[in-house]
C-alpha cells in the first residue's frame, strides 16, 4: 500500500486549502466535484457549521470520524464535542470523515491529501486529530485515514520529535470511545494517548492544557506528559508497558503517570446535542436528545451498561425545553430520545406528552431506539403513536428460555415478554423486531430453539383472524466484552455455525419471519480484537496493508476477512512472528479460556483502566450466573449490588433518578389541512424567486426540498400539508427540479401557507 508522509504538499503550486484556479475547490475543478456521488458530504457548510477564524485559533482540532459522512455526521457525541470545542476561546475544531471510494480516487488523482470539511485544509496541518473509536474493527479505517492524511500510523515514527505542525511536524493523535475505554492495547501502537470515558470536560481540559503546553513551547514528549499526569482520563500508551507476555497487565514506565487510569463521567447536557442539520440524509436523520446517560440493569453481557455506570437522568423540563429548543432552531421533522434503556428513564411517558402537546401544531414525530418489553405499556405506546407517522418497535429478549435469561441477568419473565408484545398488537403494531444472540455461557441447544419457540409463541398469541403479528428477528453471536462478568467465557466459530444452521431451519418453518443472522468469522475478529493486548496492534496494522477497510459493512466483510485471517496467519511477510496465529485458533475453537480451569485472578491487558466495578465484583457475579442468581436494578430498587461505583472517595458519582412527574392529558395530534375544502379554504400561496449557485449546486433536488422545509419550520411559517396513508407532506413545491450541477439566477418556489403573510414578512422570516 502506498504511504503519503512527506510533509510537502502533492500539489505545490498553491495553498493547500486556496481555490487553485476559478471554480475549484480544494485544488479540484468544480465539475470533477460533480462526478461524486454525494458531493455535499464534504462542503462543510451544513446548518449549524462552526466557521472560526484559522489564524486566530492557539489549538486546531479535527474530529475525525473513520465512517462515512452519513454515519458520523449523525453520531451524537461527535455532534456534542465539535459544539462544545468550538465554544472555547483559542481552540478551533474542524470535521472529517472516512472519504468514499470515488472521493479517494479524485484525492488521488489530485495529489490531495484528507482535509477538514470546514477550513478546506490538509488534516496534517492540524495540532490534534482526534478519532472515535467504537467498534473493535474500526482500526482499519483509522489507519486509511492516516495514510489519506500523509501523517504516520504510529507513535514510534514522531517520538522525541517537536510538535509543531505549522513548523513541519505532525499532529497529535488520539482516540475516545467506548472501545478505546473499554480495551485500548490494541491500538495503542497508533495513538499518542487515549481520552477515557465521557469526552465533554475531559477534551476542554486537554485543549487548556495543550495551549498552555503550546505557549511553554514543550515538545513533543513534554506535552504528552503534562496531558498524562494533569488530565484525568487521559492515557499514553509509550509510558506503560506489558512486560508479562500475552494478555498480561500493563504497568507505568515513566515516573509520575497514574498506575491506573480513571475514566471520565459527565452528567448529560440536552442542551449542547442541539447541533449540525446535513444536507444530505444521513443514518439518523433527526433531533436527538439524551435523556439518560448509563444503565445499572447489570445484563452480564453488556458492556455498555457496565463502562457508563452510574445512571444519570435528565431533569424532565430540561428534556422537554431542549427538544422544543431544537426542533424550533434546527427544522427537523422528527426526534429521538436517547438512551440505553429508554423505557428505563421513569419520566418518559411525561416528557413524551409535554413534548406533544407543545408541538402539537407541528408536523413531527416522535423516534425511540431499542427499549424494554417489560417496561413498554399503554403510556409509551401512546407517545410514539403518531397519526401520520407509527415509529417501529424494537425488543431484545437476548434468550429464548427464562433459565438463560436469568443467568444473564436480562431480568425479564416470559410473562412480561408477552404483556409487552400483546400492547404493540393492541395499540396497532403488526410488525416488530426482536434481537436475540446465541453462544451465551451455560447455553445449550433447547435454549436455542427457545428462540424460533418464543417467536411462534408470541405469534400465536398475536392474532386477528387471518393476520399474523410479522416478526424480524436478528441473531447475533455473543463475543465477550471486558469489564463484564462473561470476559473470561470462551466462545467457538463452530459451535456458532452448528447453532445458526439449526436455528435457521427452525426459523424459515415460521409464517411472516425474517431472520438476519451476524457472520461468525467477523464475530471471532471482534472478540479476538477486544480482548488482545498490545500485539494486536501489528495484526491490524498487516490487515490495512492487506486490503481490510469499511469492516463492519457487509459489502466489505468478505475481502476484510481474508485480509484478516492472512494477517493473523503472517502471509506474505505479515504478523506471523507475533505468535498470533495459536490464538485465533483458540478464538476458532472456543479454547479461549476454558471456564472451569480458569484462573481468575491472571492480570489481564485491560487491568490499567478504572472503569468504577471492582474486579472481585465481576468474578462474584460470575459465579452468580453460574447458579442463575439475578442481581436488582441499583438505581430503581435502591439495593446497592456493591459494584464498588459509589464507594466512597471515588469520582463516578452516584445515581441520580428523578421521581416522575404527572403525564398530562394528551392535546390531541397535528392534523393537517387533508381535505378538499380545507385546503382551498386555506390556500395562500406564496411564490418566491430563488437562484442556486455556489456550493449549493452540490446539493441534488430532493435534499434541496427537505432544506426549503426545514428553513420554512426555522421560520415558523404555518405551510399547509396533505396527509397520506403514509406521511404528512408540507405543501412546497419548486416549478422545475434542476439536475445536480446546474446553477440557476432565477427559480422558482410555491409555499402554500394556511394563513395569509405578506411576501415581505415571508422573505425576512426565511
Amino acid at each position: 500500500m502506498p504511504v503519503l508522509h512527506s510533509r510537502s504538499p502533492p500539489s505545490a503550486t498553491f495553498p493547500s486549502h486556496l481555490q487553485a484556479g476559478k471554480g475549484d475547490i480544494y485544488g479540484i475543478p468544480r465539475a470533477e466535484w460533480l462526478r461524486l456521488q454525494s458531493p455535499a458530504r464534504y462542503l462543510g457548510n451544513e446548518f449549524g457549521a462552526c466557521h472560526k477564524p484559522w489564524s486566530q485559533a492557539d489549538i486546531r482540532f479535527a474530529l475525525t470520524y473513520p465512517e462515512v459522512y452519513e454515519v458520523g455526521a449523525s453520531n451524537l457525541g461527535h455532534i456534542i464535542l465539535y459544539g462544545i470545542l468550538n465554544q472555547q476561546d483559542g481552540l478551533l475544531c474542524d470535521r472529517a470523515y472516512y472519504p468514499a471510494e470515488d472521493m479517494q480516487e479524485l484525492l488521488a488523482k489530485h495529489g490531495r491529501r484528507l482535509f477538514g470539511v470546514e477550513s478546506r485544509r490538509p488534516l496534517d496541518e492540524f495540532d490534534v486529530l482526534g478519532f472515535s473509536l467504537s467498534y473493535e474493527l474500526g482500526g482499519t479505517n483509522i489507519l486509511e485515514m492516516l495514510r489519506q492524511a500523509g501523517v504516520p500510523p504510529t507513535w514510534e515514527e514522531e517520538a522525541g520529535k517537536p510538535w509543531d505542525p505549522a513548523g513541519g511536524s505532525f499532529p497529535l493523535i488520539f482516540a475516545g470511545g467506548p472501545t478505546a475505554t473499554s480495551n485500548p492495547e490494541p491500538f495503542s501502537m497508533f495513538m499518542d494517548f487515549f481520552a477515557l470515558g465521557d469526552g465533554e470536560e475531559a477534551l476542554v481540559e486537554i485543549g487548556q492544557c495543550l495551549r498552555q503546553c503550546r505557549a511553554e513551547g514543550l515538545d513533543r514528549d513534554a506535552t504528552l506528559y503534562r496531558l498524562a499526569t494533569s488530565v484525568e482520563g487521559v492515557y499514553v500508551p509509550q509510558f506503560y508497558d506489558a512486560p508479562g507476555g500475552w494478555g498480561g497487565a500493563v504497568f507505568p514506565i515513566r515516573e509520575g503517570v497514574p498506575e491506573r487510569i480513571q475514566r471520565r463521567v459527565c452528567a448529560p447536557d440536552p442542551f449542547q446535542q442541539i447541533g449540525l442539520v446535513p444536507f444530505v440524509d444521513t443514518v439518523h436523520n433527526r433531533l436527538t436528545v439524551e435523556i439518560r446517560r448509563g444503565c445499572t440493569r447489570g445484563c452480564r453481557f453488556c458492556q455498555p451498561g457496565m463502562l457508563t455506570r452510574p445512571a444519570r437522568d435528565v431533569e424532565p423540563s430540561r428534556v422537554v425545553d431542549a427538544v422544543e429548543h431544537g426542533m424550533r432552531l434546527t427544522g427537523y421533522n422528527e426526534f429521538s430520545l436517547l438512551s440505553l434503556s429508554c423505557s428505563d428513564y421513569l419520566s418518559l411517558p411525561s416528557v413524551g406528552i409535554q413534548i406533544k402537546n407543545r408541538l402539537k401544531d407541528e408536523n413531527v414525530a416522535l423516534s425511540l431506539p431499542s427499549q424494554r418489553v417489560d417496561r413498554f405499556d399503554d403510556d409509551i405506546a401512546h407517545i410514539v403513536t403518531n397519526s401520520a407517522k407509527r415509529s417501529g418497535l424494537t425488543f431484545a429478549p437476548e434468550a429464548g428460555t427464562q433459565r438463560l435469561r436469568d443467568i444473564i441477568n436480562k431480568g425479564l419473565t416470559n410473562e412480561e415478554l408477552l404483556r409487552g408484545v400483546k400492547t404493540a398488537w393492541d395499540k396497532g403494531w403488526r410488525q416488530i423486531k426482536l434481537y436475540f444472540m446465541i453462544g451465551l455461557p451455560g447455553e445449550t441447544d433447547a435454549d436455542v430453539m427457545g428462540i424460533a419457540e418464543t417467536v411462534e409463541w408470541l405469534q400465536r398469541e398475536c392474532r386477528q383472524g387471518k393476520f399474523h403479528l410479522a416478526v424480524n428477528v436478528t441473531i447475533s453471536n455473543f463475543t465477550p466484552k471486558p469489564h463484564t462478568p462473561f470476559m473470561w467465557h470462551t466462545v467457538s466459530t463452530a459451535e456458532f455455525l452448528r447453532k445458526q444452521t439449526m436455528l435457521r431451519g427452525a426459523l424459515r418453518k415460521l409464517h411472516q419471519c425474517k431472520a438476519n443472522f451476524t457472520p461468525v468469522g467477523i464475530s471471532a475478529m471482534e472478540d479476538f480484537i477486544g480482548r488482545g493486548d498490545r500485539r494486536i496492534g501489528a495484526v491490524i496494522k498487516r490487515a490495512w496493508e492487506l486490503g481490510a477497510t469499511n469492516d463492519a459493512w457487509w459489502q466489505s466483510q468478505e475481502q476484510a476477512f481474508q485480509a484478516w485471517t492472512q494477517a493473523i496467519a503472517g502471509e506474505r511477510g505479515g504478523a506471523g512472528k507475533c505468535g498470533m496465529d495459536w490464538k485465533y485458533r483458540q478464538v476458532e475453537s472456543g479454547e479461549w479460556d476454558v471456564l472451569e480451569h480458569l484462573r481468575l485472578d491472571a492480570p489481564l491487558p485491560w487491568d490499567h483502566i478504572d472503569t468504577g466495578i471492582s474486579k472481585w465484583w465481576l468474578k462474584a457475579d460470575l459465579q452468580r450466573a453460574l447458579e442463575a442468581a439475578t442481581v436488582p436494578d441499583c438505581s430503581h430498587s435502591g439495593i446497592c449490588t456493591e459494584c464498588g461505583v459509589c464507594d466512597e472517595g471515588e469520582s463516578f458519582g452516584e445515581n441520580v433518578v428523578f421521581e416522575p412527574p404527572h403525564i398530562p392529558a394528551f392535546e390531541g395530534h397535528y392534523r393537517p389541512n387533508s381535505t378538499r375544502a380545507q385546503r382551498l379554504r386555506f390556500r395562500h400561496a406564496c411564490r418566491s424567486q430563488f437562484s442556486k449557485t455556489g456550493d449549493m449546486v452540490f446539493v441534488g433536488h430532493l435534499d434541496l426540498m427537505k432544506t426549503f422545509d426545514r428553513s420554512c419550520r426555522r421560520a415558523a411559517l404555518p405551510i399547509s400539508a396533505d396527509e397520506s396513508p403514509f406521511a404528512v407532506r408540507q405543501r412546497i413545491y419548486a416549478a422545475l427540479p434542476l439536475p445536480l450541477g446546474a446553477t440557476s439566477a432565477c427559480e422558482w418556489l410555491e409555499l402554500v401557507l394556511t394563513e395569509r403573510f405578506d411576501p415581505q414578512d415571508v422573505r425576512t422570516r426565511l
